[in-house]
């Protein structure tokens, strides 16, 4: 059981950090196009129609494929003025709580999203600009971010039960161990 929970750990490491990387790449898209759109606008005086829109997108995209590897590596704000001071068991009950309430709501936000997206695909949807970009490939990035940060959260669920029948972290639990 643990090498097939440590095989899916391994699994869902490298889908998150795949998604870590897209999301930077979105970032360099943007920096590359808005250093384009400052040489045609400033040198040429021919400014682009398309940049800020897909600017826009791409740092939406970047957003919601960051959300997992954010919760992964605990660089997501959190308030542990509270928790801080509980000890190691009780603060790994209070996130398993926590989590679950995320899980939960995570949830309702991606069947709506996926709703959404459903909804623009059939209808053929497209931004109100002279682009007419379909607005369901920048929707889906919602889908697959929650998804992933699903998973991460269904993950962390995982940990903090082992730690809390057990009383030990699990060997790929960094943040029960005082690391993160």
């Amino acid at each position: 059981m643990k090498s097939l929970f440590r095989g899916l750990e391994k699994l869902l490491s490298l889908i998150t950090r795949t998604a870590a990387i897209l999301a930077g790449l979105c970032i360099l898209a943007v920096a590359f196009i808005v250093v384009y759109e400052i040489i045609m606008r400033g040198l040429f005086d021919s400014p682009t129609e398309w940049v800020l829109e897909i600017s826009t997108y791409l740092i939406i995209v970047a957003g919601f494929l960051g959300f997992a590897v954010a919760f992964r590596d605990g660089a997501h704000i959190s308030v542990d003025i509270f928790t801080g001071h509980l000890s190691p068991k009780l603060g790994a009950g209070v996130r398993f709580l926590m989590t679950a309430i995320s899980l939960f709501l995570f949830f309702i936000f991606m069947t709506e999203s996926t709703d959404m997206v459903i909804s623009s695909y059939t209808y053929n949807k497209l931004s109100p600009s002279i682009l007419r970009f379909p607005l369901y490939i920048p929707q889906i990035s919602m889908v697959i971010g929650s998804a992933l940060l699903m998973l991460e959260l269904i993950r962390r669920l995982i940990l903090d039960a082992w730690f809390l029948i057990t009383g030990k972290a699990a060997g790929c639990d960094r943040a029960l161990k005082g690391g993160r």
